[in-house]
């Protein structure tokens, strides 16, 4: 078990299931200079993530005396990544918001699973697979789309790799806004912020155009290219 003092300004957080999935939350939740709370009933997942994690405890999550002894009720977020017991991730997030954790988010393996934890207010429910699957595929698409956002109501900001069939263009010579009712966020020359305004800037090929817009214009300005 490993204990690290939490300071005044660190946010805390609270992670139930240290698979690979929730591990992976954890510990960038940590390189990102929070505290983080990791949990699970396995000693070998614990024992793995103890000189990452601000605490690795063994605790059942199904008890919500243990959760409040291990402190989570102190946490501001927690985040149920048990992916392989359908009882057990139901139980923890119960326990959560019964002993008063602000935000919870879970992780949901099935539609019925989903169901469940939208009955029971859940703040947000992931499902890795399916998400990182349809990320995956719309990249895969789209060639000249190196990665994207999603923002919610439809809207994505997306990541466009410059053609050679605009190479020398201006970004105020691409109808993105007229034709398409896209916004430009910016572009980037390697590591190199080029701005937005494209009165100055000529694209080279491989430059990366930022736009925003719903999906739909995004696709067929992503069709056009």
């Amino acid at each position: 078990m490993n204990r690290r003092k939490k300071t005044d300004r660190q946010r805390a957080y609270a992670v139930i299931g240290l698979g690979n999935f929730g591990a992976t939350v954890a510990s960038e939740l940590v390189r990102f200079g929070n505290y983080v709370i990791g949990m699970d009933h396995d000693e070998k997942a614990v024992n793995a993530q103890a000189d990452v994690l601000s605490q690795a405890l063994i605790v059942d999550a199904r008890n919500e005396t243990a959760l409040r002894e291990a402190g989570v009720g102190d946490c501001s977020v927690a985040v149920v990544a048990i992916g392989d017991d359908l009882e057990s991730s139901i139980l923890a997030a119960i326990n959560l918001k019964t002993i008063g954790v602000e935000t919870v988010w879970a992780k949901a393996m099935s539609k019925t699973h989903h169901r469940i934890l939208s009955k029971m207010k859940v703040d947000r429910i992931i499902h890795p697979e399916v998400e990182v699957g349809q990320h995956i595929a719309q990249v895969l698409h789209n060639p000249l789309v190196r990665d994207y956002v999603s923002l919610g109501n439809g809207f994505n900001v997306v990541n466009f790799r410059i053609p050679e069939t605009l190479e020398g263009k201006k970004l105020t010579d691409i109808p993105y806004d007229t034709d398409y009712d896209l916004r430009c966020v910016g572009a980037m020359r390697g590591t190199e912020w080029l701005g937005c305004d494209g009165s100055d800037c000529t694209l080279q090929k491989d430059d990366l155009l930022l736009l925003l817009g719903q999906r739909a214009n995004l696709r067929s300005f992503a069709a056009s290219l």
